[in-house]
């Protein structure tokens, strides 16, 4: 037989005696609510308080709930609604002595340590709701038991990051979840981490102003009768229509500057006529009777995004990526509600479309397939197996002929949203008995050994190394006065060379050979050569037949060198109108190089011509940081300040592919961009943002996003250069700042088709060869 109210009340004041404790007027408060309601024929319910209790409350109450689950209470809720100092410990008892009658939980980390939820993550608890506020959160990774689980609300966990791969696996039954005003970035490992809850039907990572929790929104003119979701209890709850729309200051730095079409809340007509302000650092928006008022010097055209903000109520910065909505939906099928919008078949079929116009879903257009299914069909030398036909068209027959074919189908199977990153330049040595710590400013891989990997540093060091056993092969000081290291150029025909130009205008070529692998023996190197200065330079560059060599600088011209007889050939003076910061040589003809300028002009440039006028000028709408050949000469990557980045056709400058990644709208964002996997894919990172992206040098599509953090901080870390890896598919390494550690810098290597679960052993077993694929 049940326990009655009356029982527990009883009993609550002798385990008040027993402890020796005054009952709490709040506790009896809580059971006189119950035996109302239940003489009324209402679902009884006690809620607890957490901020009515005191230390001394917790063990009578431990001592009643722990025979709660056999009562006639039907539900019990714990509620924190303001900061007060708990005793951890007693709370957690508390809640775990409630079992199956445990259905809300609802605690704010300002009463709370970074101990106590991580012990909650990690035992689990037995509600069906639970709403957190954590700033201990920085990677979520729930692995106790949270069975019973339906409702989970990590809103304003301003330091979330990201999902820690298997992190809702102990919450089958999960259907709702809400993470609005986090830090949450990365549309990849997002959705890869969400599809693998089956029961999840309702997402929220921003909000319209009237809703609190996630269903959807009873103000929006979309309308699904078809629409059918289980019956458990979603919490709805519309908030006053005077509402106002703050984004927070924490959001603010990220500076996205950018929505898609796709990721506005709908108005209802009932809100038309409210004043709405959107603060947005120093800027502000308002919207009254339908005029726009703003402190931007906006464009009509711009109207939408400024409404569209009015309407984004505490956005992650996953809702700034561009198609975020139709990206979202795409990946997850079982969907029904995102952001309070219904999710519409005509939804469904827009989404569908979008994701296969800007995404890869693998690489090389493959359809998902398991490593042996590829094995076999190697085996077989075919694309079918047993003698079964395809029902998919045929392929061009030079697609099937590619002898990367079943390279890259395993590849395909390979990539993964979670990719391996590891630090390869953290080295330290003792000079006159203080530590110090090799600080790469600029690296580049070694053109024939796959092993090989060099790096200038900050302080001027020459540092050559096996970046796969981590050995030190040769060193170099800095000569004369501190420098920062620029550039760096392997030569091709003698690969044991290769040329250093530092910030200070010193260029110098150096012989590994004669480069002692000791930094104690550093002073006794020999066989460098010292070539004139070129005052403020910024890059060098050889040609294809080790002849010359280019050097560019802050300054409108470039400069021409022999490198056999050690002088400077030719100044070409104003050849740009701005700064010329990289030059290039093209990979093939030794002639024909390629300029690159602040004032918005790439120019191709042969050495057999008068070069009083270029070939041809192609014009970016910003300042361009660099430009790169194609590994076959066929294409110039072109990157500019702030994320233009542009594919041209090397033959007549003609933009091949505009690549349309979302600027920031930062004048300082220096973004540079390589390519990888040959001419297959381009990498592109800024230095103001913490993302290097991939995309398809072909179509353009968005193959994956991948994020940089300190290991040891898990500070985000700025991309400041990136190189695709010359011997290995899919594989780079980033050169990366942390600026919230004293300007700390690494060479990060990262490996897409290796997990960032594997160990780095893995990395190490893979085929090592040239990487000049054109295509699938």
């Amino acid at each position: 037989m049940a326990i009655d109210i009356s029982t527990l009340d009883a009993r609550y004041l002798d385990s008040c005696k027993r402890h020796g404790v005054v009952p709490n007027s709040a506790v009896l408060s809580w059971f006189y609510k119950a035996k109302i309601q239940k003489s009324s024929h209402e679902k009884c319910s006690i809620v607890v308080l957490l901020d009515h209790l005191r230390a001394a409350d917790f063990s009578p109450l431990i001592d009643v709930f722990l025979e709660i689950d056999s009562s006639n209470i039907d539900a019990v809720d714990i509620l924190h609604e303001s900061p007060i100092i708990l005793t951890e410990e007693y709370v957690l008892s508390m809640i775990r002595t409630i079992n199956l009658k445990l259905r809300l939980v609802e605690l704010r980390d300002v009463s709370f340590g970074k101990d106590f939820f991580r012990d909650l993550s990690h035992d689990g608890l037995a509600c069906q709701v639970l709403k957190l506020r954590s700033s201990h959160f920085q990677k979520l990774n729930m692995v106790g038991g949270f069975l019973q689980l339906h409702t989970l609300n990590l809103d304003y966990c301003t330091h979330l990051t990201s999902l820690q791969k298997d992190c809702f696996a102990c919450m089958p039954n999960l259907m709702r979840l809400s993470m609005c005003e986090t830090r949450v970035a990365n549309l990849w490992t997002t959705s890869a981490v969400l599809s693998k809850i089956p029961s999840l039907v309702e997402l929220r990572f921003q909000t319209c102003p009237c809703c609190e929790n996630t269903g959807p929104c009873p103000m929006s003119s979309n309308t699904d009768d078809s629409l059918t979701i289980d019956d458990v209890p979603s919490m709805d709850e519309c908030l006053s229509n005077d509402c106002q729309i703050t984004v927070s200051s924490e959001l603010q730095r990220i500076g996205l500057l950018e929505l898609s079409s796709d990721n506005a809340l709908p108005v209802s007509k009932k809100h038309g006529h409210l004043q709405k302000e959107v603060s947005f650092s120093e800027m502000h928006v308002q919207h009254k009777n339908g005029s726009l008022l703003s402190g931007l010097n906006w464009d009509l055209t711009d109207a939408a995004i400024a409404l569209k903000y009015c309407i984004s109520h505490h956005p992650s910065p996953i809702c700034f990526e561009k198609h975020y909505r139709d990206y979202m939906i795409a990946s997850l099928p079982l969907l029904q509600v995102l952001d309070n919008l219904l999710i519409r078949k005509m939804d469904r079929e827009k989404a569908k479309t979008i994701f296969s116009k800007y995404y890869e879903y693998l690489p090389y257009k493959r359809q998902p397939e398991s490593v042996v299914t590829v094995l076999q069909k190697r085996e077989m030398g075919s694309s079918t197996i047993h003698g079964r036909k395809s029902l998919k068209p045929k392929q061009p027959s030079s697609y099937k002929k590619s002898p990367y074919f079943f390279s890259r189908s395993l590849c395909a199977t390979k990539l993964g949203a979670w990719p391996l990153l590891y630090p390869v330049s953290n080295i330290s040595y003792t000079s006159k008995q203080e530590s110090k710590q090799l600080r790469p400013r600029q690296f580049e891989y070694h053109p024939s050994n796959s092993s090989l990997m060099v790096f200038g540093t900050l302080d001027g060091e020459i540092v050559v190394f096996n970046h796969e056993s981590g050995n030190i092969v040769g060193y170099s000081p800095s000569i004369g006065a501190a420098n920062s290291v620029l550039g760096l150029c392997w030569l091709k025909k003698c690969p044991s060379k290769l040329l250093a130009g530092s910030d200070n205008g010193s260029l110098n070529l150096y012989d590994i050979n004669h480069m002692p692998p000791n930094i104690a023996d550093a002073y006794c190197s020999s066989g460098i050569v010292t070539y004139d200065r070129f005052e403020q330079l910024t890059s060098v560059h050889v040609n294809s037949t080790d002849d010359w060599f280019l050097v560019s600088g802050y300054s409108k011209h470039v400069a021409l060198y022999d490198i056999g007889s050690g002088k400077r050939l030719k100044l070409f003076n104003n050849m740009h109108r701005e700064p010329i910061n990289v030059a290039k040589f093209s990979n093939h003809s030794p002639s024909i190089f390629a300029t690159s300028s602040f004032d918005h002009d790439v120019k191709l440039w042969d050495l057999r011509q008068t070069l009083e006028r270029p070939c041809y000028t192609s014009s970016s709408s910003r300042g361009n940081v660099m430009v790169c050949f194609s590994p076959d000469d066929l294409y110039l990557l072109v990157s500019t300040v702030d994320n233009e980045v542009k594919q041209l056709l090397a033959a007549d400058g003609r933009v091949h592919m505009n690549f349309e990644i979302a600027s920031t709208g930062s004048a300082h964002n220096y973004t540079r961009s390589y390519y990888m996997n040959g001419r297959d894919y381009i990498i592109s990172g800024s230095c103001d943002e913490k993302v290097v992206r991939i995309c398809c040098a072909q179509t353009g599509r968005r193959l994956r996003d991948v994020y940089l953090e300190d290991r040891g901080s898990g500070n985000s870390m700025t991309v400041q250069s990136l190189r695709g890896d010359p011997f290995r598919d899919f594989n780079m390494s980033v050169l990366a700042a942390n600026m919230h550690r004293n300007s700390k810098w690494e060479v990060i290597k990262v490996n897409l088709l290796a997990s960032s679960n594997c160990a780095k052993e893995s990395y190490h077993g893979e085929s090592v060869h040239p990487s000049y694929s054109l295509g699938g």
